[in-house]
């Protein structure tokens, strides 16, 4: 039997073995864990048409704008439309006080009258001297006196036709009306204002925001850039019409609707030495607004056979060199520096340093040594939409 000074100290020993039973299976797991190849996403390279993108400063203008001006010199009577919304061409905007041209055309309206009752007066004595002549009862010179008479009356009857015809248009001009269908802004004149015909005065501003213009600028060299690339052969350029153009906001957010370039200038500002270009864009919604600062993005050229990667698969070296991991077809990773270009969304242009139909190392690059054995498993950038994570055994692709 034990004696029980010696239980105690059975008790710690056993204690003292299992401890050290626990840690050496511990340092054995880890080593094991530390020999197997990490699980790694790959994917095998490809060559695939690229955009070459800029994206430059721009500015919103309206596709068309229009002063609204009086026609006729009066009174502004009243201002019809409401500032700030919508209105179509032919709209009346403003009403002049029409009297006075009410006037104006009655008088217009009788004078026209009286010419023609002249004009038929001299016509009954044309017929009565050309009747006279015909019986050699009259002279030719009471004929012919009489056919200036009635050529005379023809023409006041047309110039009483014209007086009227203006009298009835400064009367129709007394409503001012929209010269375009657009939004208007405010009203520029009140009530009880005069308004005169040949002067300066600008009742409101209408402008067509439907569609409209961003004008944006883009340095010559650049320009001369990528058309010299695009002779040489190293780019393609799209096909008339085709170039999309894209704008930004400040935010960072894209406008909804893609835009269309119209135009670059055929001459270079010589102060910035940058060329002007034009796009259009749908706006149904009025989101844009004249004057409004963008970022213009577009797509200029095609670069064809291009090389993209992820941007998560690559790491900096301490002296900032973009490298890569890739994988030999034995499983072995190994470090490659590469020259990368314009970034599009979440990827890189290559530019140097990579081959199509190399495998490229995108998920677990924390893991991967150079020299060291991995296991490469197919990656798509879905997998991790749909909580799939390649480098963990239990998510791995079949």
């Amino acid at each position: 039997m034990y004696s029980s000074r010696a239980l105690p100290r059975a008790t710690t020993y056993l204690a003292a073995a299992v401890l050290l039973a626990l840690a050496v299976g511990g340092v054995a797991a880890q080593q094991v864990a530390q020999l197997a190849p990490p699980a790694v996403g790959v994917i095998e390279l490809k060559a695939h048409p690229v955009p070459v993108v800029n994206e430059l400063p721009g500015r919103v203008a309206a596709t068309r704008i229009s002063e609204v001006r009086a026609r006729v010199s009066g009174i502004l009577q009243a201002r019809v439309f409401t500032q700030g919304t919508p209105v179509k061409e032919g709209d009346v905007l403003y009403r002049i006080d029409p009297k006075l041209f009410q006037v104006r055309l009655a008088s217009a309206e009788a004078s026209l009258r009286r010419a023609r009752a002249v004009r038929q007066n001299a016509q009954q004595q044309f017929e009565r001297q050309r009747t006279l002549h015909e019986r050699d009862a009259t002279s030719g010179v009471n004929l012919d006196a009489a056919t200036a008479t009635l050529a005379q009356a023809d023409a006041d009857v047309a110039l009483a036709e014209a007086a009227l015809a203006e009298a009835k248009i400064n009367l129709d001009y007394t409503e001012v009306r929209a010269p375009i269908s657009g939004l208007i802004g405010g009203a520029l004149v009140t009530e009880g204002a005069l308004v005169t015909a040949d002067g300066t005065q600008n009742l409101a501003l209408i402008q067509q925001v439907d569609s409209i213009y961003v004008d944006f600028m883009q340095s010559a060299q650049d320009l001369l850039t990528l058309r010299r690339a695009v002779e040489d052969g190293k780019l393609a350029s799209p096909a008339p019409g085709e170039a999309r153009v894209e704008l930004v906001f400040d935010d960072g957010g894209l406008y909804r609707e893609a835009g269309r370039l119209l135009f670059a200038s055929a001459s270079v500002d010589s102060t910035t030495g940058q060329v002007t270009l034009r796009a259009v864009f749908p706006n149904p919604k009025h989101d844009l607004l004249p004057g409004m600062y963008v970022r213009v993005r577009i797509a200029q050229a095609v670069r064809e056979g291009a090389i993209t990667i992820p941007q998560r698969a690559v790491t900096r070296a301490r002296d900032g060199r973009a490298q890569v991991y890739l994988v030999s077809e034995s499983g072995i990773a190994e470090t490659r520096d590469v020259e990368l270009g314009q970034a599009l969304g979440s990827e890189w242009v290559v530019e140097s340093g990579l081959k199509v139909g190399e495998r490229l190392v995108v998920d677990g690059v924390q893991k991967v040594r150079p020299g060291g054995e991995v296991v490469p498993e197919p990656w798509k950038p879905a997998d991790r939409e749909a909580g799939i994570v390649p480098d963990q055994p239990n998510n791995r692709a079949r």
